[in-house]
Formats: C-alpha cells, sequence, structure tokens
C-alpha cells in the first residue's frame, strides 16, 4: 500500500472544520493497518498497543475476518428484524452455549446499547415482580463507564460525563468500587433491583474487582432477590485470559454486556440474559433497527470463535507477563508509575505522584515515537493490544514505549 496523495494536514483541518469537536485526536491520519501494526497516510508505522480501545482484538485485516465480511457482503447487507436471517441466529446460539448461563440474547450495534437493554431489562423485570417504581434501583460504582445514553451515562459514576445533561434519570445508586460494607447497606434500603458493574473498570484506571468482591455480590444479590448485570465489554470477550472475564471469579450473572471486541471493530453489541430474565421482555418490549444485522453477526461468528481458543487465551497469558515485565524495568529505572494492575492484556500503569494528570502529554509522545497507547483518565496509561500481538511486535512497541517515556522526562 502507498501513502495519501492528500496532506495529512488537510484532512485534519477538515476534522476541525466538520466534526462536532468532541473528540481531541492525535494529529495523524491512520490509513491502513496489519496485524498489531498500522500506518498513516505518510507512511510511518505504529505498533498499535490501543486496539481501537479495546476493540480489534484479533488486529487489523485478519484473514478469516475479512473473509466472513466479503463473503456476507456478497449476499445480504441488512434484512430488518422483521424477517429472519442465518448469521444472527447462529451467532445467538453460540454465545449462548459460550457463556455456560445465558437462555437467550439481544443483539444490537454497540456497547452503550447494549447497556441501556440491561438497564430496561432490570426495570421490566422488577416491575414484573411488582415492585413499584421506587424499588428499581440499580446500585453501580464509582469509576465505572457503561455508556453515553442519558442513561447509561447515568449509570456510570462519574460526574465528568454527566455534568450539563441533567435531568438525570432516577434509579441509581453509586458506590465505592470493592466496598463490601458500602454494599451491605445499599441492600438494607430494601429498594435495590440490581447491581451493574464491570469486572475490570476500564475508563476507571484499569481497576480490577478485588478478590471475592463479586462473589460477595452475587451472594447479597441471591439475599435480596436482585440481579447481577456483568459490564463485559471492555474487559470481555478473551481480553482478560478467559472468555467472560466473570469466568476468573467464580460467579454466574444474571444479564451479561458485550460490545467491542465481539465485532473486532464492526459495530455490534449482545446482551446476555440468563434463566431468571429471559422471559421477562415479549414482543414488542424492545427493539432495534440494525441489531442482529446479517453482516456484523457474520463476521462476530467468526471473531466469538477465535478469541475462544485455547491458543488466543494462551498468548494473553504469555503476553500478559512480557508487558508487565517491562513495565516494571522500566520503572526500576524511570520510576514512573505507582502501580501496574489489571489482567491479561487489559493493563493500567499508574502515574506516579509527581506525573499525575500527564497521561495524555505521555500518548503525544509515544505518538511520536510510532506507538499507539491510550490513557483511563489522566492518571493511568491503559494497555489493550491486540490479544492476538506478537513476540516482535510486542517487543518493538516496549522498545517505542521506553524512548517515548525517556523523551516525555527528557532523558
Amino acid at each position: 500500500m502507498h501513502s495519501s496523495d492528500v496532506p495529512a494536514q488537510s484532512l485534519i483541518d477538515l476534522g476541525k472544520r466538520y466534526w462536532l469537536p468532541v473528540y481531541r485526536p492525535r494529529e495523524l491520519i491512520l490509513d491502513h493497518g496489519k496485524g498489531s501494526r498500522v500506518w498513516d497516510t505518510d507512511g510511518r508505522d505504529y505498533v498499535d498497543l490501543g486496539g481501537g480501545i479495546a476493540v480489534n482484538a484479533l488486529g487489523h485485516q485478519d484473514p478469516d475476518l475479512v473473509a466472513a465480511l466479503v463473503d456476507q457482503a456478497h449476499k445480504l447487507w441488512h434484512a430488518s428484524n422483521v424477517f429472519y436471517t442465518e448469521p444472527p441466529l447462529r451467532l445467538a446460539e453460540e454465545l449462548v452455549r459460550a457463556s455456560g448461563f445465558a437462555e437467550r440474547v439481544f443483539l444490537c450495534n454497540s456497547g452503550a446499547e447494549a447497556n441501556e437493554a440491561a438497564i430496561k431489562l432490570v426495570r421490566k423485570w422488577a416491575a414484573a415482580q411488582g415492585r413499584s417504581a421506587d424499588k428499581r434501583v440499580i446500585v453501580t460504582f464509582r469509576g465505572s463507564f457503561h455508556g453515553r445514553t442519558l442513561a447509561t451515562v447515568t449509570a456510570g459514576a462519574q460526574p465528568k460525563y454527566q455534568e450539563g445533561y441533567e435531568p438525570l434519570p432516577g434509579g441509581f445508586r453509586y458506590l465505592d468500587f470493592n466496598d463490601v460494607p458500602a454494599l451491605e447497606a445499599a441492600f438494607a434500603q430494601g429498594d435495590v433491583a440490581a447491581v451493574m458493574l464491570e469486572p475490570v473498570q476500564g475508563e476507571g484506571g484499569v481497576l480490577p474487582a478485588a478478590d471475592g468482591f463479586l462473589r460477595h455480590v452475587r451472594a447479597l444479590c441471591d439475599r435480596h432477590d436482585a440481579l447481577l448485570v456483568l459490564d463485559e465489554i471492555q474487559c470481555g470477550m478473551g481480553r482478560t485470559g478467559t472468555l467472560f472475564a466473570h469466568e476468573q471469579d467464580g460467579v454466574v450473572p444474571d444479564i451479561v454486556t458485550l460490545a467491542k471486541a465481539l465485532g473486532c471493530g464492526f459495530p455490534i453489541g449482545a446482551m446476555l440474559a440468563g434463566a431468571k430474565v429471559a422471559q421477562t421482555m415479549q414482543f414488542g418490549a424492545h427493539g432495534t433497527t440494525f441489531g442482529g444485522n446479517p453482516m456484523a453477526a457474520a463476521v462476530a461468528r467468526v471473531a466469538l470463535r477465535k478469541l475462544a481458543s485455547p491458543a488466543i487465551q494462551a498468548n494473553v497469558r504469555k503476553q500478559s507477563q512480557a508487558l508487565r515485565d517491562t513495565l516494571d524495568a522500566l520503572n526500576r529505572e524511570l520510576g514512573l508509575f505507582a502501580q501496574v494492575r489489571g489482567r491479561g492484556l487489559m493493563l493500567g500503569a499508574v502515574l506516579a505522584e509527581p506525573y499525575k494528570g500527564r497521561a495524555g502529554e505521555i500518548l503525544d509522545h509515544a505518538a511520536a515515537h510510532g506507538l499507539l497507547v491510550l490513557q483511563a483518565g489522566p492518571d493511568v496509561l491503559r494497555f489493550v493490544p491486540p490479544l492476538n500481538i506478537d513476540d516482535e511486535d510486542l517487543a518493538e512497541g516496549s522498545k517505542r514505549l521506553s524512548a517515548a517515556l525517556r523523551s516525555f522526562l527528557g532523558k
């Protein structure tokens, strides 16, 4: 492939002129990718340790995904949910079987939609139980992120994403993550219908649930007849070393939401419903125009099969250790990080006190050194590379990270 004839700056200027200015992208134009590398329009290559925010779990141009997409593109793009098509029917069956707990699936287009569906399902279930509107509270946790719709941005207990959008929907109660006594006190009020959480908080700083916390949540939900809703949009689909993150916590959820890596870059979301809630929503209770379209479902079927494979899970474990070793070695030399936390290939390097608030600057230095990484808030560098990243690309990424961090420190 050749670099573009159009100057990058003229394309960037289009973004500045015509996009709603809700994003502040790095000033480069990505053009194509292969595996764990991407190239910009000037022909520069980058090692991708950000994976499109944990989306490109099989990297770029995975041949099996491309084949699934092209094959379906020559058949049928869209038929609406007025008619059946084969790919979403197969995908639903495969998701149910892979989950080990779900009975039914609702397919949509994004994580926010999957979480919106989960919130509606909780409320519908509570209503069917005869619970009045004031006894349908959903407990969520500070630092969580569940999407940008009004309901999901309210569920995500982060004021910075809520400011100016008031009045926000009611029915949510915020607690500190991993705080068992606070959770017990919340349930004691007698109005909790569900607890909704990420087994590893993503935007909140790559913060995993503490050992045993999810089991406490499950036990309290059982005792008080409430639902356990797990948002695995970022931490699911093999990202943490098991297909579903909650497998490591030893709990059975009632509802799980998926998106991001489920389509490996093609937009799709899914809500998986367990036995307790599988029959709650009947004809007309919810819907979506594009959800479960054959293109997205065809790609997701291949993504699911590959991400569930022992080979991918083994690679996640191997490269997670390699990346941790790199970060530890750099930190011994540079003293940049207070800690490295996370699971699998979802790692967060928490900046030490003198560097707090400067994650964005480090991202600029990384891009200048041919490396794509992310932040999770102003104080955490986030690493969510493709789950099939190989030794060579990770080693090269580590080398570029070292150069970027030295440049940031002026060394």
